[in-house]
């Protein structure tokens, strides 16, 4: 579908619900860059991630640094009452407060600036559309630029699109159906993916001969250039 997988010092987004497979697609794009040695980061915002569901799919967790994002003020009275606040906005669906999302995109943005990872992921999870939607473009536009410095795949995963222009490529993830042995066991799921849209990617720095055609300059990466 993407001729060779997603772009390197860009930004893609991988979209869905619930059990759409978007995190696994995720992971096996992170398990084989630490299968290549390359260190990778999961940014977490629900604290949802699951160490050995990661491991099961080929994830090398010695080389992912995990950031769980929590409430600063865990405990206190005011994150109580702040919990409750967001308990009610969205009752049976539990949110974290702006202040984990604040943590979340800090600490991305340190990242991406450090430099040294091959792919970072900001999984924003089921973050509703009322907190994310307060991200300022100008902070997706400046987490593009630092990926293509440090030549960093950034993936994020949420329910909708919120990158908008500054997004390279968005994958539009659905389940189909769930796979049953037995009529008792469950065994796997069927899911679906859609590009919702691609734009031409910066190319990795290369030594190489550059290519005559513009339009291969912009679109055919070669092999190394992928993930």
């Amino acid at each position: 579908m993407l001729q060779g997988g997603l772009p390197v010092g860009a930004i893609s987004e991988l979209t869905g619900a619930v059990s759409s497979g978007r995190t696994s697609l995720a992971l096996q794009f992170v398990a084989r860059r630490t299968a290549e040695k390359r260190p990778c980061a999961w940014v977490d915002v629900q604290d949802a991630f699951d160490p050995e569901s990661a491991a099961a799919n080929g994830v090398g967790l010695q080389e992912l640094l995990w950031v769980r994002c929590a409430e600063r003020e865990r405990g206190s009275k005011a994150a109580r009452e702040r919990k409750d606040e967001v308990t009610r906005s969205y009752p049976g669906r539990p949110q974290p407060s702006w202040k984990r999302l604040e943590q979340a995109l800090r600490a991305t943005d340190l990242l991406l600036q450090a430099g040294g990872f091959s792919s970072v992921v900001l999984d924003l999870g089921d973050t509703a559309l009322e907190q994310t939607n307060r991200i300022p473009l100008a902070t997706w536009f400046r987490f593009r630029q630092a990926a293509e410095r440090a030549q960093c795949s950034l993936m994020v995963l949420g329910r909708h699109a919120y990158a908008q222009s500054a997004a390279a490529v968005v994958l539009e993830c659905s389940a189909q159906r769930a796979e049953q042995r037995g009529g008792t066991v469950l065994c796997g799921f069927t899911f679906a993916v859609r590009r919702g849209r691609e734009r031409h990617a910066p190319l990795e720095i290369t030594t190489r001969k550059p290519v005559a055609s513009t339009w291969q300059a912009n679109a055919a990466w070669d092999e190394e250039a992928r993930a």
